[in-house]
């Protein structure tokens, strides 16, 4: 089992900066693929960026491509997402998981094994 806790997220002016946090603990953090999935208020979880289990491979939803960085440090458990270039409508609730390689679909938000509390983001015009 793997335990998943995001931090970072608040209020923040379009065109600011935000970092989130997710640490793991549980069975090996460092043979999962993680992502960031968001969802807005009424809307379907959105796949927004994932890494690979070695941090070497990573991949973006277009509309955050040049604006948001995933990061992990396996030493830590940890996942890290920066945050450019805000804007309204990245404001939902933003969730940390992941999965093994052999369940999840990576732009499929269901098929991701293991879930943090999420935490949310909101971005002012």
């Amino acid at each position: 089992q793997v335990q998943l806790v995001e931090s970072g997220g608040g209020v923040v002016q379009a065109g600011g900066s935000l970092r989130l946090s997710c640490a793991a603990s549980g069975r090996a953090f460092d043979r999962l693929l993680v992502a960031w999935i968001r969802q807005a208020p009424g809307k379907d979880r959105e796949f927004v960026t994932g890494i690979s289990e070695s941090g070497g491979r990573s991949v973006y939803v277009d509309s955050v491509k040049g604006r948001f960085t995933i990061s992990r440090d396996n030493a830590k458990n940890t996942v890290y997402l920066e945050m450019n270039s805000l804007k309204p409508e990245d404001t939902p609730i933003y969730y940390c998981a992941a999965g093994r390689r052999t369940v999840v679909r990576t732009y499929q938000p269901t098929t991701y094994e293991y879930w943090g509390q999420g935490t949310q983001v909101t971005v002012s015009s």
